[in-house]
């Protein structure tokens, strides 16, 4: 006979800004949360150097500082969190009785009354020839973990967002030369991060290539990224167009390459339980006017923060996200309570009905 699985009121799948967010608030309320930190512990901001815009740190924090901070905050309140890589969820039960098996890689089982989704996103990849074999060996997808293991080689950045700038900016600490290929003319960064990259870009430190795109990374697992073969088009877009007169092929010596180029949201465990998905994995949420805002189409389940959003991706607007989330699971927890209760008044009326039965009088 095998144990049942533990029972718990709310799990929350994720311990970046929107989990642990949710976290704090889910134990204001008494929700007592079990937090599963996931691959990633602390999310995608434990590899941010300098968070200069998350508010109430006027003078900036580390981004591990700002999770240790969230995390023993939480705690406080009652959270629970523990290390677990959530590989499927599933919906049992309708109604009163609706419950959660969430399950985790190492085969541990828990079930739940309420779910969180805010188990982030991943870095994406190009596909081209040499990145895979060279993961590790000098291609990376995270400046701060990697970028002083190439001190004194140059280094090129793909990607035009506010990480693509941000990891080139803190490259130059290591880097010879600090090169950034975006396939466009114009950057998707903020002007904060465009502007420091340009003050870079005059001191030398900082060279922008636009309008170009990695084709190709040569070197071997044994020597590390020996160069990288470019494509380059003043129209954009350069490997739709490779055979095109005007677009220029050519190869450059670097040390090491990092992809800043985007990310998929982690949510492929939720595919049994009947959630809404866009084309790209992102969880779709109800929104609309006042509460419910994080809700999804299966009652009870929650999404917060880079599964949801595509759009911001901001620690702030995932910390709100994981705020409403935590409220919304509050008020469908309380609901749920009120149902249960209900079922049970009237089950306990049903067995306490008279049953009829013979009667005597005396003569």
């Amino acid at each position: 006979m095998t144990d049942e699985p533990e029972h718990r009121r709310l799990i929350v799948a994720g311990t970046g800004i929107a989990g642990l967010s949710a976290a704090i608030y889910a134990g204001r309320s008494n929700n007592e949360p079990l937090v599963l930190e996931g691959v990633e512990p602390g999310g995608q901001l434990t590899l941010t150097t300098d968070v200069a815009n998350y508010p109430g740190f006027p003078e900036g924090i580390s981004g591990p500082d700002l999770i240790n901070r969230m995390k023993e905050q939480a705690q406080q309140f009652g959270a629970e969190t523990k290390h677990g890589v959530v590989v499927d969820v599933t919906a049992e039960g309708e109604g009163a009785d609706r419950t959660f098996r969430v399950e985790l890689r190492d085969g541990t089982v828990y079930t739940a009354d309420a779910f969180i989704a805010a188990s982030g996103a991943s870095a994406r990849t190009l596909g081209v020839p040499g990145e895979e074999n060279l993961m590790g060996f000098g291609v990376s997808t995270c400046a701060t973990c990697d970028g002083a293991f190439f001190r004194g080689e140059d280094m090129l950045v793909v990607g035009g967002g506010d990480a693509a700038m941000e990891e080139a900016h803190f490259l130059t600490k290591f880097a010879d030369t600090v090169y950034i290929a975006h396939r466009r003319e114009e950057f998707r960064a903020e002007d904060y991060w465009i502007d420091r990259v340009m003050e870079k870009a005059e001191d030398g430190e900082i060279e922008v290539l636009r309008n170009t795109e990695l084709l190709e990374i040569h070197g071997s697992e044994a020597d590390g990224v020996d160069h990288v073969t470019l494509a380059e088009n003043a129209e954009g877009y350069p490997s739709e167009k490779v055979d095109d007169p005007d677009t220029r092929t050519y190869d450059m010596d670097v040390g090491a390459v990092f992809l800043a180029i985007g990310h998929t949201p982690n949510t492929d465990y939720l595919a049994e339980t009947g959630v809404e998905l866009d084309d790209e994995g992102y969880l779709i949420t109800q929104g609309g006017r006042g509460g419910n805002q994080t809700a999804t189409g299966v009652e009870g389940i929650f999404g917060a923060g880079d599964v949801v959003d595509f759009h911001y991706q901001q620690a702030a607007t995932a910390g709100g996200m994981g705020v409403q989330a935590a409220l919304d699971a509050d008020d469908y927890l309380d609901e749920l309570d009120r149902a249960r209760k209900g079922a049970a008044s009237e089950e306990e009326s049903a067995d306490e009905e008279p049953t009829e039965a013979a009667t005597t009088t005396d003569d």
